[in-house]
């Protein structure tokens, strides 16, 4: 290891980080806690905006943080899993934290944890290192507001450290059936812990319905926060969409946006738009000022890759990180509504921890042909053969190709000018194939990423 204050080297780095996936995922807030508290808090020294829910997470975490970037603020974002590398996980006003920097952050976070290790404690795991390693460039950078993506859950999440008082905003996108085994079997008990996040006189937005809803209307009478659903004090009205994004207008609270534009595609990125206007002007009711410019540039200049993102023409190809049955059904409506086509070749490679009848019965009514495949994120894949036996229930022509990247030249080879290549199933898959168009070294990639939450 390296000398105390001095980043570790590339492999210092690496063996620490995969000796800590070796460790397994845990949920609880005690560890992270203590470790925060030796590196002197630093998650105290900024505003955060916390983003959880289902899906569209990331999504929404970027539109805010590119808002508020656009609105002067030294903005930071924290989101998770990274598509090509980790430091894509830490960023502050749209630029990446560096290789060395990272470095050199993981090392403070591991000195503060050995010297804890001259008591007893439990040692913190993967994502407890990450995020306490954000904190700390957050920290070092000055920032004025985090914008955190909730990493699982949301009530024991180590991204759910930050004060009350310094976390003024929650947001909460949607609710479905999720890591049922970690966060309770049924909508009402996953929503519970969803609305952990939810401060102490703070505000939520959220575009959660009906069971969901009711659990976070009681959770903020306990703690008499005020809520704003998208939907109902947020109205989002589509004017127009095509392969470069989607214009529409919003009204909340008798202020109206007209013709603002998001460069993602489908309705769902609506209601995570309408859900990151609802969190900035609700920064406004905390004295945080947002001018309607600085919202129309961030939304238009929001970034955020694998999803229903085009990478070729002809035959277009669109990658998106669908990760589970409702993303997956989310996805079909997008492509349904407002994507044309004569026939559509399927990608798929799901993780084996995923509900895998349910995310192939959610897209294979699309397929006209499939190309099975398995990302390599070790240790994470679902193996091929079970995801073909799903498909073979709906009928669906398909073959099996182990590398990724093979797979998805062979759907090109079998698609024609006109039809449709849509490589899904997990964000591994997908960033796998992304490199056949956007190829990024980089020190530390997918090897470094959240063991399966068991």
């Amino acid at each position: 290891m390296a000398g105390k204050g001095q980043a570790g080297s590339r492999d210092d780095i690496t063996s620490y980080l995969q000796s800590l996936n070796r460790m397994g995922a845990k949920l609880g807030l005690e560890r992270v806690t203590k470790l925060l508290d030796a590196l002197d808090r630093p998650q105290d020294s900024f505003r955060t905006i916390i983003v959880g829910g289902t899906s569209g997470k990331g999504s929404t975490a970027a539109m805010i943080s590119s808002v508020l970037t656009e609105a002067g603020y030294k903005t930071g974002r924290y989101t998770s899993p990274h598509l090509t590398s980790i430091t894509e996980r830490i960023v502050v006003d749209g630029k990446e934290i560096s290789e060395s920097d990272f470095a050199r952050m993981i090392t403070k976070v591991r000195e503060a944890v050995d010297r804890m290790a001259e008591t007893q404690f439990d040692h913190p795991t993967f994502f407890e290192v990450v995020t306490a390693a954000a904190f700390c460039y957050f920290r070092e950078k000055r920032i004025d507001f985090a914008v955190l993506e909730v990493g699982l859950g949301g009530r024991l999440d180590a991204t759910n450290t930050t004060s009350d008082a310094n976390t003024p905003v929650s947001v909460i996108t949607n609710i479905s059936l999720e890591h049922t085994t970690i966060l309770g079997d049924t909508i009402a008990k996953i929503a519970y812990e969803k609305a952990g996040i939810i401060k102490q006189d703070g505000i939520l937005v959220t575009a959660a319905q009906d069971e969901a809803l009711g659990v976070f209307e009681k959770a903020c009478n306990e703690r008499n926060a005020r809520m704003f659903v998208a939907g109902k004090d947020i109205v989002v009205t589509r004017v127009d969409a095509d392969s470069d994004g989607q214009v529409f207008d919003a009204e909340l609270a008798g202020k109206k946006y007209a013709h603002l534009h998001i460069p993602l595609l489908g309705r769902h990125q609506l209601e995570n738009a309408a859900c990151a206007i609802g969190a900035v002007e609700a920064l406004g009711l905390r004295g945080v000022e947002v001018d309607d410019g600085a919202m129309t540039r961030g939304l238009k200049k929001t970034k955020w890759p694998g999803r229903m993102e085009i990478v070729q023409k002809k035959p277009r190809v669109m990658l998106d990180g669908a990760k589970d049955a409702e993303a997956m059904r989310r996805l079909w409506k997008a492509i349904e509504e407002d994507m044309k086509y004569r026939r559509l070749v399927l990608v798929i490679g799901i993780s084996s921890d995923k509900d895998i009848d349910g995310m192939v019965g959610a897209i294979a009514p699309l397929a006209d042909k499939a190309v099975i495949t398995a990302h390599n994120v070790a240790g994470r894949a679902a193996d091929m053969q079970m995801i073909a036996d799903s498909m073979k229930k709906h009928g669906v022509e398909h073959v099996m190709v182990p590398d990724v990247k093979d797979a998805v030249k062979k759907a090109i080879s079998l698609a024609d000018e006109d039809d449709l290549v849509l490589v899904t199933g997990s964000l591994f898959t997908v960033a796998e194939a992304r490199e056949l168009w956007h190829k990024t070294k980089t020190r530390w990639g997918r090897e470094l990423s959240e063991t399966p939450k068991k």
